[in-house]
């Protein structure tokens, strides 16, 4: 496997990704960028940012070192190519961009995965179910949605989160034991991957106050907590669980466990906001993707940063802050 080679996705062609993808692409002093997308959309955006730079596929061999790669996947028509415009096709587009991204994973040909922004709308138009990355990475891995969960990075913080996008209520029933071990023990193994040798883990609560000790209903001591003293008995460096609130007070952990979305989302999307990261973990996957949307408003303006680009691209080489 390439170490040194990300393939880095442009997310919807009709948003910001193709901009943002390039610019990161010509910035980044790290891994390897491959940009992965329609050709036609990649060379529009480097004529626009960088008319001067060289621009090669990346199974053609050369001498030219300086110029960007990348991986031509043939998915959206001229005709839908509409800066700006959300569609069906772009849609259906970025899934297939992911879709070759893993293919050079699992290639050989290159060892992690950046994805530019999505819209959730789009792809959902294109008649494909989609709510977020994590359950699309593991229908195209072909494993059960519950091996790969969402990591958010941000503000110096990592929230793991049990469950995702999906009904409060249904979220709730959906948190057993064999779900929160197995999202803790994914998470561990994202951080030895990210080279921390030993992480400390610290588990939220369902309930507030993590139930109060029955006081706000007994999930936590029936669900949570021996889940928590297995893994501990195991070897884990681990806490709770502890009410989210109190828990992120305290420094010192590397990653926090969250049961539910907004338990996890707030606090990184408060401190970080656009400069947070998404990682989906589990299934053998490194896999990030900026925190923030397509803004189809500024699609095709050229004012779009590229700084949440570069820093998943850190984030997936092995940088230990955000």
């Amino acid at each position: 496997m390439r170490s040194d080679v990300v393939a880095l996705t442009i997310g919807d062609p009709n948003g910001i990704g193709p901009e943002i993808a390039v610019k990161a692409a010509l910035a980044s002093e790290g891994p390897q960028p491959v940009l992965v997308g329609d050709g036609f959309v990649i060379r529009h955006y480097v004529e626009q940012i960088a008319p001067e730079r060289a621009l090669r596929r990346f199974d053609e061999q050369a001498d030219d070192r300086d110029a960007l790669l990348y991986h031509d996947v043939g998915s959206l028509t001229l005709e839908t190519f509409r800066p700006g415009s959300a569609s069906p096709d772009s849609g259906r587009a970025t899934v297939a961009y992911v879709d070759a991204a893993l293919q050079l994973i699992e290639s050989g040909r290159a060892r992690s995965i950046v994805a530019c922004p999505h819209s959730e709308t789009a792809v959902n138009s294109a008649g494909i179910k989609f709510s977020g990355y994590p359950s699309l990475l593991a229908r195209l891995k072909q494993v059960p949605d519950d091996e790969v969960f969402l990591m958010l990075v941000g503000a110096g913080l990592r929230i793991v989160h049990v469950t995702l996008h999906e009904q409060l209520a249904g979220a709730l029933q959906r948190i057993t034991p064999e779900l929160i071990e197995r999202a803790i023990r994914t998470a561990a193994d994202a951080l030895r991957t990210l080279g921390i040798g030993k992480p400390r883990l610290g588990v939220f609560g369902i309930n507030p106050h993590a139930g109060e000790g029955g006081l706000f209903g007994d999930d936590d001591d029936r669900i949570v907590k021996p889940v928590v003293e297995r893994l501990r008995a195991e070897g884990f460096d681990i806490d709770g669980p502890v009410g989210a609130d109190l828990m992120l007070g305290h420094s010192g952990y590397d990653a926090f466990v969250a049961m539910y979305h907004d338990q996890g989302h707030i606090p990184i999307k408060l401190l970080a906001g656009r400069n947070s990261a998404a990682m989906s973990i589990g299934a053998g996957l490194m896999f990030s993707s900026v925190g923030h949307g397509s803004a189809f408003d500024i699609a095709g303006k050229g004012v779009a940063d590229a700084g949440p680009v570069l820093r998943c691209i850190q984030l997936v080489a092995g940088a230990n802050r955000f």
